[in-house]
């Protein structure tokens, strides 16, 4: 089959590359045409894809980047991976729109749409199918199949990839979920069918919404306990070793991604602007998460004070990690981002060390690529921010004056402090 992917970012590349693989002709349509021509030369910008498995895939002849939307023509099944961002604080469906009218003018009778994109329930129903309709003059469900099939993708993690990973999908009837479902067992080893559009939609958005409500629940115990003089790290591997009815979540500098900051807005926002309903729980988690940058500043301000007589503004600091979760190069809504941009605000000299980042991810922040390309008594605090598996975590706690650790891995001592 020919098989179109909207959006070769971290979710559409592995698809279109798996699909591929599984003996489909695939075209990876890319507007960015820097990045379309990257892909085309071989080159992967995504972390879990490794270069030599793009070049070989290539080299097949089963997949092809374009930017050039006619190259849409003659599909038979395509999917859309497009970003859906927030523009001030409101859920933007701009690229999902702009890809259901690629996909209008050249759908045929037959073919299928699926939506991968994370968004609100009702979105595949109300935005999508009316686009399709509208600019093909076909009807779904009769002429052609529409499906929505939640994206899973956990950028950095090496035991769940797209291949094993349980994949929901839906369709508008059921011979739309029969067609989408038979795509998706092609390329996945577990296919979880859902009874409707809907529900599918909401399970991706709660899915992170349950994260989210969890990470602001510890970032909150964390605060507590420090008030309280208890060890949250402890407290939280003694929780832990319930057998049931607990699960472990760990505080940290805040949460970031595309995922974690976005994916619960489009659920509130959706509930209170369509039926005038506040989710209450999803917007107290969002203003501690969203708060807890101002508490790591707020803590590294408060020692350098008590300890060390003086103030952030001057200081010397080194800020491990800028990338929003370890092992990856995506900085997206990253909290270390935002605790670094507070700290520079407040006049402290940073320096930053992400070995997955380069200076111009950091804009015009001081920039090292690894902890070894730094003498670490040269600073007057540290702080951990992103635990990336190649700082040498030993040497910062044996030469660093002050350590604060945002993500409770560094060794216990003295000079070091836990959030």
């Amino acid at each position: 089959m020919h098989i179109c992917v909207l959006g070769q970012g971290y979710v559409g590349l592995p698809l279109a590359l798996r699909a591929a693989e599984a003996g489909h002709t695939v075209t990876g349509y890319e507007p960015d045409i820097r990045r379309c021509r990257q892909l085309s030369e071989g080159s992967s910008y995504i972390e879990d894809i490794d270069s030599a498995r793009l070049r070989e895939v290539l080299a097949s002849g089963a997949y092809a980047p374009s930017s050039d939307p006619k190259d849409l023509k003659g599909f038979d099944i395509a999917v859309i991976t497009v970003p859906t961002p927030l523009t001030d604080r409101t859920p933007d469906l701009s690229c999902v729109r702009a890809a259901a009218r690629d996909l209008a003018v050249r759908l045929e009778p037959g073919a299928t749409v699926v939506l991968e994109s994370t968004t609100h329930p009702g979105t595949t129903r109300d935005v999508l199918i009316p686009l399709l309709e509208e600019g093909s003059g076909l009807v779904a469900g009769r002429d052609f199949h529409v499906g929505f099939s939640p994206e899973r993708i956990d950028p950095g993690n090496p035991d769940w990839r797209l291949e094993n990973t349980p994949k929901i999908v839906a369709g508008l009837t059921d011979a739309c979920l029969r067609r989408v479902k038979a795509f998706y067992d092609s390329v996945t080893e577990v296919t979880v069918p859902a009874s409707g559009l809907e529900e599918a939609e909401l399970a991706k958005v709660f899915e992170n919404t349950y994260r989210h409500v969890n990470i602001a629940l510890v970032n909150e115990l964390s605060r507590m306990a420090h008030t309280l003089g208890v060890d949250v790290w402890h407290t939280l591997e003694l929780a832990a070793t319930k057998p049931f009815g607990f699960t472990k979540f760990l505080p940290g500098p805040g949460v970031g991604g595309h995922y974690l900051p976005i994916d619960p807005v489009y659920l509130s926002h959706h509930v209170k602007t369509r039926h005038g309903k506040t989710f209450r729980l999803i917007e107290l988690a969002q203003d501690i998460n969203d708060g807890q940058p101002d508490y790591v500043v707020q803590r590294l301000q408060d020692t350098l004070s008590r300890r060390f007589r003086r103030s952030v503004h001057g200081a010397r600091i080194l800020a491990l990690g800028a990338a929003y979760k370890p092992g990856t190069a995506d900085a997206r809504q990253s909290p270390a981002v935002h605790v670094i941009d507070r700290l520079r605000a407040m006049g402290a000299d940073v320096t930053v060390v992400d070995p997955y980042l380069s200076g111009e991810d950091c804009r015009d922040i001081p920039f090292a690529g690894t902890d070894a390309a730094v003498r670490v008594a040269d600073f007057d605090a540290v702080v951990l921010l992103t635990p990336h598996a190649a700082f040498d975590l030993t040497r910062v706690a044996d030469e660093a004056t002050f350590v604060l650790d945002t993500r409770g891995v560094m060794p216990h001592a003295a000079h070091i402090e836990q959030l």
